[in-house]
Parts: C-alpha cells; sequence; structure tokens
C-alpha cells in the first residue's frame, strides 16, 4: 500500500493511494478466514468449508468491502502519520475505476484541504472589562409593582365599566342567525382592554353595567385562524353579570406566598438577584463580544478557503431569506455572496477554528448532564411534546450538534475570560443597556 504526495499549496493536499492487488486478495482473504467457522454449505458441515470453495462463492461479494476497507486504512494511516486533520470530508475519486477488473492494483486519488496550525494565544495578555451593575431600589420596586399587579383582585363596583375594568358575562355568538362552535360560553372574566377578544369587541363592553345585555357585532379577521370563521360577520348576545374594579394586591407576605417566597424580604431579594443576574448575563454578552474582536484582531493563521466559501453563501442565503420571509423554500435563483458576507464569513470561519482549537487542547467537554439540561431548555417550547422533542433529538446527531456548539463555545470563552486580564466597571443599568443596544447595532 503505497501514499504519494501529488499537492502541496498552502491547506491544500493531494495524494495518491495505491493498493496492490496482492494486498487487496490478502484482505479478502483474511475475511473469508474470519467468517469460515461460521459458514455451512450443502455437503460440507459448519466450519469445514474449503477456503477455495469459500472464496469461489464470496470472494466477489467481500472484493468491494475490501476495497473500501483498504482504502479507509491507508487514510488513516496518512493522518496518523502526517498529523493532517482534514477541514473537511476528503474527496475520493478511484482513478482505475470503470477499468479497473480483479488482479489490477487499486488506485485512488485523495484531495482535502488540511486544518491550519494554530498558536494558542496568551490569555493573560488579553485586558478586558467587564461592566457591573448593581439593582437600585427603584427597579426593585418596579418589579415588585408588576407582581402586584399580577396578583391584582377586581371587587364589584357600581357604575358603568371601564378600561381595565372586569366584565363578566354569558355570551352566545351567532352568524347569519346561526350559533357557530366555540362561540359561547358563561361567566366569562373578561379585562378591558386586555385584547383577548378579537378587534372590536372589548371596547364595545364599555359603559355597560350588571344587568344589562348588549348585542356586540364584529367581523372576524381574513387570517382568523379557523377558515370557518375568517372574514365573517358575527353578533354575539352578552348578558352582564358583573363589573368590577382592579385593585392591586397589596405588597406584603401574603403576596410574598402567592409567588413562592416565604415572606416580602424574601422576595425582595430573590427579584434583585433576578435583576443582577439579568444585567450579568448582558454584561457577559458585552464582554465575550470584546474577547471576540481582540482575538480576531491579534490571532491570524491561513483559513481553509472551501470553509470561508461556505460560510459565505450561507450567510448570503440566510439574510436573503430574512429579506424575503415570503419564500419558504429554496426554490430559488443562487444568491451570489458580497464583500461583506466574505468579511463576516472569514471572521466566523477564523474565530470558530480559534475556539475549536483552543478547546480541543485544553480537553473541553460538554457533558452529558449540559447536553441534557440544553434539551430540556428547548423542550419547555414544545408543551405537551417535549417528550417527542427530546427523543427526536437523541436521534438527530445534526440537532444535537446546533445544540453542543453553542454550550462548547461558551465554555471555552469562560476559560479564556479566567485567565485574561478582565478589569470592572460600575455602571448604571441605562449605561449597560445603552452598551447592549450598540453591541446589538454591530451583529
Amino acid at each position: 500500500m503505497n501514499v504519494t504526495e501529488t499537492l502541496n499549496d498552502g491547506l491544500k493536499r493531494g495524494y495518491t493511494i495505491t493498493v496492490t492487488a496482492a494486498a487487496l486478495e490478502a484482505k479478502v482473504d483474511e475475511k473469508l478466514r474470519e467468517a469460515q467457522p461460521e459458514v455451512e454449505l450443502k455437503g460440507f458441515r459448519k466450519g469445514k468449508v474449503p477456503m477455495a470453495m469459500l472464496k469461489k462463492q464470496f470472494g466477489q461479494r467481500l472484493m468491494g468491502e475490501a476495497m473500501q476497507e483498504a482504502v479507509d486504512n491507508a487514510m488513516q494511516a496518512h493522518f496518523d502519520a502526517s498529523g493532517d486533520r482534514p477541514a473537511a470530508q476528503p474527496s475520493v475519486e478511484m482513478q482505475n475505476g470503470e477499468a479497473w477488473k480483479e488482479g489490477d492494483d487499486v488506485i485512488v486519488e485523495m484531495t482535502y484541504e488540511a486544518l491550519p496550525e494554530i498558536a494558542t494565544p496568551d490569555f493573560a495578555a488579553l485586558s478586558l472589562e467587564r461592566l457591573v451593575v448593581k439593582a437600585d431600589d427603584a427597579a426593585v420596586d418596579e418589579a415588585l409593582e408588576n407582581l402586584a399587579k399580577q396578583a391584582q383582585n377586581f371587587e364589584d363596583k357600581d357604575g358603568a365599566a371601564e378600561d381595565g375594568d372586569q366584565v363578566v358575562f354569558d355570551f352566545t355568538g351567532r352568524i347569519d342567525g346561526e350559533p357557530f362552535e366555540g362561540g359561547a360560553a358563561e361567566d366569562y372574566p373578561l379585562v378591558l382592554g386586555s385584547n383577548q377578544f378579537i378587534p372590536g369587541f372589548e371596547e364595545q363592553l364599555t359603559g355597560v353595567k350588571a344587568g344589562d345585555s348588549k348585542d356586540v357585532t364584529v367581523s372576524f379577521p381574513a387570517d382568523y385562524g379557523a377558515e370557518h370563521l375568517a372574514g365573517k360577520e358575527a353578533v354575539f348576545a352578552c348578558a352582564i353579570k358583573a363589573v368590577k374594579a382592579s385593585a392591586a394586591a397589596e405588597l406584603n407576605d401574603e403576596l410574598a406566598a402567592k409567588f413562592g417566597a416565604e415572606s416580602l424580604d424574601a422576595l425582595t431579594g430573590q427579584i434583585r438577584d433576578g435583576l443582577e443576574g439579568e444585567y450579568a448575563q448582558a454584561a457577559r454578552a458585552i464582554v465575550k463580544r470584546s474577547l471576540l474582536d481582540k482575538l480576531d484582531e491579534t490571532v491570524t493563521f491561513e483559513l481553509p478557503p472551501s470553509l470561508v466559501d461556505a460560510e459565505a453563501s450561507q450567510i448570503a442565503h440566510s439574510l436573503w431569506h430574512d429579506e424575503n420571509p415570503d419564500v419558504t423554500d429554496h426554490n430559488h435563483d443562487a444568491i451570489e455572496p458580497t464583500d461583506e458576507h466574505r468579511t463576516l464569513a472569514v471572521r466566523r470561519v477564523k474565530l470558530g477554528l480559534l475556539l475549536a482549537e483552543i478547546g480541543r487542547t485544553s480537553e473541553v467537554e460538554v457533558t452529558d448532564a449540559e447536553m441534557t439540561q440544553a434539551i430540556m431548555g428547548q423542550a419547555r417550547q414544545y408543551p405537551g411534546q417535549e417528550r417527542e422533542f427530546f427523543e427526536f433529538v437523541q436521534k438527530n446527531p445534526q440537532m444535537q450538534q446546533q445544540l453542543r456548539a453553542p454550550l462548547f463555545e461558551d465554555k471555552v470563552v469562560d476559560l479564556i475570560l479566567a485567565q485574561a486580564s478582565v478589569s470592572e466597571k460600575a455602571v448604571s443599568k441605562d449605561e449597560l443597556k445603552a452598551a447592549l443596544d450598540a453591541l446589538e447595532d454591530e451583529s
């Protein structure tokens, strides 16, 4: 088995792999000897079929398998010896494919782009700034007031219903005089201004009083989810049973208990911790971008052209669909990447390869527990179908990689930040928001 270099240009590599006829025959014989103890043929006891008979019966069938294994073994031996890591699946083409016959050598042309050698930068030399925001009393008080509004009570009132009041009523809807499915309810509590019902409904209940009867005429939107109702006019006969004014819950231990806290002080502490956790998450996104910017500026190495081309095409294609949301398939003309797309692709490929190399040399791994937590987090987006989503991910390696990649990247970023020189700067939440907005504008 011989491997001869035919191309060495930058990261591009080419090799001719020759598997001799003798080596191929030896591989077939090896497979036959492995199978011989279990083979049964008419006229022979199990395991006693002569090799010549086995070769005549099964030799040709095993030839393709032996050929593939021989080439795969030669490729792996080459990568082990050279240290090359291909950037993508190597291109392998049998040189004498159509003309090949048993007894000929197998000659294969292999080409690929090797991953570049990447020198790990000195993380300690990286100077970064992390913004720190403490939750002020005003933000905590605002959050408490919002919780009180969520827990608000409604108390009977005299007089007409106003925006924000709760109207309790029975209703029956009819189209062309006929009731329709899902168009009736009893003792329905509707807060005016909540926009729970179709446009125009709640406004017509403004001014009603307990004991009133009111016909509400509305038209279902043309794009309404139920096709048999879309665009049709309906009349709802409403019997008003009660009108109630909202009363915000008091800020006390009883309110805290409704939200699972032992006391108002404990709830206040939880809110403060939650707000500061949100601020810290935003600050981390900012310092992460600063880190990636510095790595992009200071680290240089040759990039595999095929990876840059593929990434630029993906960016162009994705942005085109963002600009053309009505096109949901891929039956459109080819989209040529611009210089801007290629510039972004270069950055993404460079940083992707760099972080991957840092993670590889530092033996960073995403644990099963971390993957399970990520899958469960995604599954919550599909209420009632969590099990189906979990099973889908387990059977879909591509989906697993999509979930694993950001976890891996964040662990590598944390590893770098732990070694870098990171100073802290106290700022207000408004300053943090401005920095985050600027970050999003640059994306």
